[in-house]
């Protein structure tokens, strides 16, 4: 891998929720190091409301977040990925493209909070969770010692980070 930033693609079936929050959360906790996209096999072709209500909220400009397809990064003008996650079962379970460059992948599933059902404060509660446990994986995956680590030892620490459970201990899994 070269001095430019890492490129990470975050896949999700609609880029709506999930994919776009941790587009969001890379882009701020790895500037300079990473630079964080993503995408969806099926987008809904926008941004879930209350996703970029929570972005607004914790101080992230939301303008250029929009809901787009895959295929935005498997043509010859895409950015070169390193890593590309998938943040939602149903994605990982889909045949994606294939990559130019052959980057790292792994999964790292998430609740959608799209889906979540109940009160107002209910679904806003699944927003934030979805948020939280992103941001810990995203901030572990970016605290890797990258240029160390073969890419053998590289994988199963990108395994490892996307089983991570309840995600309150941010050291558990570096």
């Amino acid at each position: 891998m070269s001095d430019r930033p890492y490129n990470v693609l975050f896949l999700c079936t609609g880029n709506s929720a999930r994919s776009i929050m941790a587009e969001a959360i890379l882009n701020r906790e790895g500037r300079g190091k990473f630079r964080g996209y993503s995408a969806g096999s099926q987008p809904k072709g926008q941004v879930h409301p209350h996703t970029l209500d929570l972005l607004r909220r914790m101080n992230f400009d939301v303008g250029d977040y929009r809901s787009k397809s895959w295929t935005e990064f498997s043509g010859p003008d895409a950015p070169s990925l390193d890593f590309v996650f998938t943040v939602c079962d149903s994605a990982a379970a889909e045949s994606c493209p294939v990559w130019p460059g052959q980057p790292m992948t792994a999964h790292w599933g998430i609740p959608d909070p799209a889906a979540a059902t109940g009160t107002e404060a209910e679904i806003r509660l699944a927003f934030a969770e979805a948020f939280r446990m992103l941001s810990n994986r995203i901030s572990i995956f970016v605290s890797l010692p990258l240029s160390s680590l073969d890419n053998l030892s590289l994988q199963k620490r990108l395994d490892a980070i996307g089983r991570r459970t309840g995600d309150s201990d941010p050291a558990s899994a570096a």
